[in-house]
């Protein structure tokens, strides 16, 4: 574990003697605050633009809905989706205390890099290190306090962000993976039930997005991308299937409005397919992760 110290948590704790006394208070910060939260979910897709980001935020937004306290916290630092997907890209985040306080929408509590950075259209360019050490903070020095879930929106691929995340939480309680049912996106994500198998992740479901689309006037339902390539994913990768989430043009018009899709539109096909998505996720154990 001591080839981690510097950049992420050490699970050695006090033990290690080749972390430094600031590594190792760093590490103690962490515990603390990850020993508050139960379960600890990643939204991840070996492919991009399969809707991953607006996947996370209806599922923490359901989540919150069921009465749950939750924190959603995106680490795509290169494309940062959820403040506009929630409404909140003018809100600014504030520091209490010693540590930042998140954006709350009722009991939502929600970070982003997008709030830190002042010019929305400048470019991130960090390397591994610095991203990793960013993303240790988010967990730390943010003020989540008591959570029973917090979801963790990783940018698309296996690269330095979802690995940080994996190798500075001791304990994912596991991993939900967003598709399409196309196999040009099914192949790369299936890189990312891969991914976790060798991190020691649990993948606790494959949710098919843009499963066919549900015509809002007659309610005939036409396979734009087919249906049915990510549920034969997860049966072939042996991981469970979550279900199938309809296109609708109003989550896109609810994401660049800043409109929670399943609270705005809870009495949709979509909507339904996403709170089905969230049953096997509420029936997880509530037992504290540290």
């Amino acid at each position: 574990m001591s080839e981690s110290c510097g950049s992420h948590a050490c699970g050695e704790g006090e033990g290690c003697a080749s972390c430094s006394d600031q590594e190792k208070q760093k590490a103690q910060k962490l515990r603390m605050s990850l020993a508050k939260i139960k379960n600890v979910i990643v939204v991840m897709s070996g492919k991009g633009g399969v809707g991953k980001s607006t996947v996370s935020a209806n599922l923490a937004v359901s989540l919150s809905m069921e009465g749950k306290n939750v924190g959603l916290l995106d680490v795509d630092f290169h494309g940062p989706s959820i403040p506009t997907i929630l409404g909140l890209t003018e809100e600014k985040v504030l520091g209490g205390d010693e540590k930042l306080m998140p954006v709350e929408i009722g009991t939502l509590k929600v970070m982003s890099l997008g709030f830190l950075v002042e010019d929305r259209d400048a470019a991130v360019v960090w390397r591994g290190p610095m991203k990793a050490g960013v993303i240790q903070q988010l967990l730390s020095d943010v003020a989540w306090d008591e959570l029973d879930y917090l979801i963790v929106d990783c940018p698309p691929g296996t690269g330095d962000e979802p690995l940080s995340v994996c190798q500075t939480i001791p304990s994912i309680t596991g991993a939900v993976i967003v598709t399409t049912p196309q196999q040009v996106a099914i192949a790369d994500v299936r890189r990312s039930i891969s991914f976790c198998g060798q991190l020691d992740v649990k993948v606790l479901g494959v949710i098919e997005n843009m499963s066919g689309f549900v015509c809002p006037k007659c309610g005939e339902v036409t396979e734009i991308f087919k249906t049915g390539g990510g549920e034969k994913m997860a049966a072939d990768m042996k991981v469970p299937f979550l279900g199938r989430i309809p296109i609708d043009p109003s989550v896109a018009e609810s994401g660049d409005s800043g409109k929670a899709y399943v609270h705005h539109y809870a009495h949709t096909p979509t909507a339904a397919a996403f709170s089905k998505a969230i049953g096997p996720i509420l029936s997880l154990a509530t037992e504290p992760v540290s």
